[in-house]
């Protein structure tokens, strides 16, 4: 019985892929994540994001203020099912204001998807994710979007790569023509070309090929566009790196395709490519040592918390992803952190917002599970009642506010409101040791907009923000700590745990303050 019942987890484990998206704002992730999700049949039509105001949103963008704004500010979760393969989706916020819930996230994917446009190359917000998966050494596969329109050349952005990533490229397939001369991309391993028919960019031809000189793509692209594959090929076959998996499975290489979302074009080729090569569920770190998918004892934390994901019932959904075992509708598991057994009976999954119960999960995917609110952030749940996996980073806030209910009336909704985004992770929340004053910090100004925003319309709290001088959060660790020394352009606080936190004016101020106290440990990430 029990070899059913690993021979089943095995081939369960062997479907799945989950992986993040991320990306510089604009660079098009919305919109290839809606073509992945045509793909395998998820959605009959592509939403669009560039008409605001239209009644079609993206899918993945479901929260009242992304449609008014056309920009995502929450990570969502979508699965479906192509060529017998179970893809998990995570599409993460590109707006650099959101990066901490994208920091978070990408810890629940096994790869990631780097998007970047062929005009703009790698940009700044890319830079700061990528070395977010650089650090846990997942794989990154990269797409070069919108091809269609005029940009750097491909060699000019695979040095960009090396030199601002630093990291090689393979590229698998290839342009033929760009801009507006664009007419298809070449599959350097499957040797297929992936063509226009005539202008119409909306019917694609995909042709076998006798490698790059094929006289067919000569017939097809012309003789100058031809000539110029066959150059830079050639090139490529000699100077270029060699695939080599275990180099992309390190993170060392990046596997390089070329396509144009919005057209449709060069993404059914990456996707087949990205499902051969990309890794199925990894093995996660815990106390007790690795803990392995195949592990028939089921276990997962949670990586996200979203209250009022439906505004009608006003809940809260803990987004757990499942390292070990197989999960059932109704088992009980121990709740690590506060040491009790629960019982996990209305979990579901996502397509965005649109929520279907589950019966069964396996490794690499992720349900939400209904949320009382007895969930944080990083939290374990497991059938192991030793083992807990390790905690989820805490990022340095930027931006600082002092928070203030308008109306004395309101103060218990304005907590709730307070306990429940700073849960989320949408702001965080520190207390001034000497006047117990409330302070919030944030990655980018937009997630205040987003608070208040939310405080208002979810809770019906009017708040008031003012404004900090503060630029810089650092987790103190001392034992002889003394509130009186960070007086002078500088406060001490605690965040939600009881931790202390310095918060500096200017980057003077706290390289005074390391000086000045030798033996204190100042912390980017919460200890």
């Amino acid at each position: 019985m029990n070899e059913a019942i690993d021979a089943t987890l095995q081939k369960e484990v062997d479907k799945r892929r989950t992986f993040a998206i991320i990306s510089h704002p604009d660079a098009g992730k919305t919109t290839l994540t809606e073509k992945l999700l045509l793909f395998g049949g998820a959605i009959r039509l592509a939403g669009t994001v560039k008409a605001r105001k239209a009644s079609k949103h993206a899918t993945s963008d479901w929260m009242e203020i992304e449609k008014q704004r056309g920009i995502s500010v929450t990570s969502s979760v979508m699965q479906f099912d192509y060529n017998g393969h179970r893809i998990n989706i995570l599409d993460t916020p590109g707006h650099q204001d959101f990066s901490e819930d994208t920091y978070r996230t990408l810890t629940a994917a096994d790869s990631a998807v780097m998007l970047i446009d062929v005009a703009k190359g790698v940009e700044q917000q890319t830079v700061k994710l990528f070395q977010v998966c650089a650090q846990r050494g997942i794989p990154i596969f990269t797409f070069i979007n919108k091809l269609d329109r005029e940009g750097r050349s491909p060699f000019e952005l695979m040095e960009e790569l090396e030199q601002v990533l630093g990291i090689r490229s393979v590229p698998m397939n290839w342009p033929i023509g760009t801009g507006r001369d664009l007419c298809g991309v070449y599959d350097r391993m499957k040797n297929q070309v992936e063509l226009f028919q005539g202008d119409d960019h909306s019917v694609i031809k995909v042709q076998k090929v006798d490698g790059y000189r094929d006289p067919i793509i000569r017939e097809m692209a012309g003789e100058y566009l031809h000539d110029q594959l066959c150059q830079d090929l050639e090139l490529l076959d000699v100077a270029g790196d060699p695939f080599d998996l275990e180099k992309v499975n390190s993170g060392e290489l990046t596997p390089l395709f070329f396509g144009s979302a919005i057209n449709n074009f060069g993404v059914q080729t990456f996707l087949e490519n990205f499902l051969q090569l990309a890794p199925k569920p990894e093995p996660r770190r815990s106390s007790g040592g690795l803990v392995q998918p195949t592990n028939e004892k089921f276990s997962g934390y949670v990586f996200k918390i979203q209250a009022n994901m439906n505004p009608a019932h006003r809940d809260r959904i803990a987004f757990l992803r499942i390292v070990s075992g197989t999960f059932r509708r109704g088992m009980s598991v121990k709740h690590i952190r506060v040491g009790k057994e629960i019982k996990l009976s209305q979990p579901q999954q996502f397509l965005a917002q649109d929520r279907d119960i589950v019966e069964e999960a396996y490794p690499g995917d992720i349900i939400g599970l209904f949320d009382p609110g007895i969930f944080r952030i990083g939290d374990s749940i497991s059938q192991d009642s030793d083992m807990v996996f390790e905690e989820l980073p805490t990022f340095s806030p930027e931006i600082f506010a002092k928070v203030t209910v308008k109306s004395a009336l309101k103060h218990k909704q304005y907590q709730k409101g307070i306990d429940q985004l700073t849960e989320e992770g949408t702001i965080q929340v520190f207390k001034t040791v000497s006047f117990d004053d409330t302070i919030l910090g944030v990655v980018g100004q937009l997630q205040f907009e987003v608070f208040e925003y939310r405080m208002k319309g979810e809770y019906g709290v009017d708040v008031q923000l003012q404004r900090m001088q503060y630029q810089f959060a650092r987790w103190i660790i001392d034992e002889n700590l003394d509130a009186s020394k960070f007086r002078i352009n500088s406060t001490l606080v605690q965040d939600k745990k009881g931790n202390y936190v310095v918060l500096f004016e200017n980057e003077y101020a706290m390289r005074t303050a390391m000086e000045k106290n030798p033996t204190a440990k100042f912390l980017e990430i919460a200890p």
